[in-house]
């Protein structure tokens, strides 16, 4: 299946430190599931002291099938648990020997699955997956599913648990939601859309309505989404050029100036960009410079 190996999304903090300690990789669903999904992505780890892992997240929901092979009962045998939109930077903490399978939703699609509340609901949450999604009628729910995702061995067989289970779910179609989505992938990939007046223009909406459909579909404002992306560009940059030109990328992304970059990049990130150095890691990984693990 298209999709497999160990690609590299935007967001993650030193993703090739990260790939020397776990197996990463990502996988296409079903032709059926995506215009809803990106890409589902697994992680795998047998670790012999504890690691500490860091994303800048994205403007996406995401359905995570976790296993533990250490610690609770509950957490040996699997759990599916829904993530809203996280604002700040997602750190994880891995140790012993474990498994995730996520599903990430593209922005502004996770909605029909969960129609009952805005995707705004969510955001900055992480609950049973059972409690934000619908079981599928005469199928399981996700906890009852983790058990075939997360058990295999072979991939494929998991891939085709997450298609079995998410196939069931399939809404129908949500114009608004696929609105969102156009104009959520629109602020992405248009470098010149830089303020949220001109999105909404480009939408053909007005900046209240804009406001309102991301509020109730993608879970974060424009102005968020388009920062975030900004952010990510930046990370990138500064993740692969050893020395770069930090105000000639501020004028690049649309920046009035260097000091706002620097602001956006260090409220995100936690260090400001000249101090993100990914040559230099300290024993047990992670980035020099970056705020130390959480208990």
């Amino acid at each position: 299946m298209a999709g497999s190996g160990s690609e590299n999304p935007r967001g993650i903090v030193d993703a090739p430190d990260l790939f020397t300690h776990v197996r990463f990789r990502l996988r296409e669903p079903a032709p059926g599931l995506r215009r809803h999904l990106e890409h589902y992505w697994f992680i795998d780890w047998d670790l012999s002291r504890p690691y500490t892992s860091q994303v800048v997240p994205h403007p996406s929901v995401h359905l995570v099938f976790q296993r533990q092979d250490s610690g609770s009962t509950a957490h040996r045998a699997g759990t599916a648990e829904v993530y809203g939109v996280v604002q700040g930077m997602f750190t994880r903490r891995l140790e012993g020997r474990g498994r995730v399978c996520g599903v990430k939703f593209r922005a502004g699609a996770f909605r029909p699955f969960a129609p009952d509340r805005p995707v705004s609901a969510w955001t900055g949450h992480q609950v049973p997956a059972d409690e934000a999604l619908p079981g599928p009628a005469g199928g399981p729910t996700a906890a009852q599913a983790a058990p075939a995702v997360l058990g295999p061995a072979d991939e494929d067989a998991r891939v085709a648990a997450l298609d079995a289970y998410l196939l069931r779910l399939l809404p129908p179609p949500d114009p608004q939601a696929e609105r969102a989505t156009e104009l959520a992938e629109l602020a992405r990939a248009d470098r010149s859309l830089l303020r949220v007046d001109a999105l909404a223009r480009a939408g053909g909406l007005s900046v209240r309505t804009l406001q309102r459909l991301f509020s109730g579909h993608v879970g974060v404002g424009p102005k968020w989404v388009i920062l975030r992306h900004r952010i990510h560009e930046a990370l990138q940059r500064a993740g692969t050029d050893p020395e770069p030109d930090w105000a000639a990328l501020a004028a690049d992304l649309g920046y009035s100036d260097q000091a706002h970059l620097v602001r956006d990049f260090t409220a995100t990130v936690g260090v400001p960009p000249t101090a993100f150095a990914p040559p230099r890691r300290p024993p047990g990984g992670g980035l020099t410079g970056l705020p130390p693990t959480p208990p």
